[in-house]
Formats: C-alpha cells, structure tokens, sequence
C-alpha cells in the first residue's frame, strides 16, 4: 500500500503553500526518510492499517530571501489553534520546543535528536485522517 498524507497535512500545507507561494520547500516533507524509519518511531511512518502519515515538515523560511523570519510566530499560531480546540493537531515541534495537550499546549525544551531548527514539525492526531477543513490560523488565512 503506497503511503498517504492525512487530509489535515494536506489542508495544512495547502494553506502554506496559498499564503506563501513562493516560499523555500527545502525542508518540506511529510513520508518517512531511512533515519526515521531506523528510528522506529515517527509520525512520518505510515501507519500500518491505512499507510496513512500523520505529520509534515515545513520549511522554516516561508518569506524566501526577503526577510523577516515568519516561522515562530505561525508555529505559535498552530499551537494555538489546537490549544482552542483543534483536535486534528497532536503536538508542534520547532526550534528547541514542543507543545503537546499533555503540557495544556504550553512550549517547553524539545530534547529529541533534531531540534526542528530549519523546520517546523507538525503532527496530527487520527482525527486529521479524515477531517480536511480549514485550519482558522491567522498567518495561514484564518480569522481568529
């Protein structure tokens, strides 16, 4: 079974993609490379049952060559939008931080082997399997 994107991960990086067009995808990606399958564990491993990937990666550098750096505060806009309610996202990696419902969606020091400095991680529950709505984040086109 070939691997999918969760319809969440595909509505996220389509609000991406329409805010910022062109913006760097270096570090874009959302299946699984060979260092975290060896790892065993990740949400860019598709799931057994449906070959579905519950995470993306986005670049960190949405501006292209004009500055400013844009990604802490959208990556805070995420975490907020789950914080309010978005059941579709399970945690937000960037920069040195996570933020996760098991801390009340607080950042707090990220200590995995990759620190998301280039990109942010995002990770979506099962919920995001089939649930492809908007994502109201206000960098990204929302409202709130």
């Amino acid at each position: 079974m070939s691997p999918k994107l969760c319809k969440a991960g595909k509505q996220l990086r389509e609000q991406f993609d329409d805010s910022f067009p062109d913006r760097d995808r270096t570090s874009d990606g959302w299946v699984a490379d060979a260092r975290h399958v060896a790892g065993g564990k990740s949400d860019h491993i598709p799931s057994a049952d449906s070959a579905t990937v519950r995470a993306i990666d986005v670049d960190r550098d949405v501006s292209g060559k004009a500055k400013p750096d844009l990604m802490p505060d959208i990556a805070n806009q995420i975490r907020l939008c789950a914080k309010a309610g978005d059941k579709r996202i399970s945690y937000v990696i960037f920069n040195g931080r996570i933020a996760s419902s098991r801390m009340g969606w607080r950042w707090r020091k990220y200590s995995g082997s990759n620190p998301h400095k280039h990109h942010c991680h995002i990770s979506f529950t099962t919920k995001g399997d089939t649930d492809g709505s908007f994502f109201n984040i206000p960098m990204l086109g929302g409202t709130i």
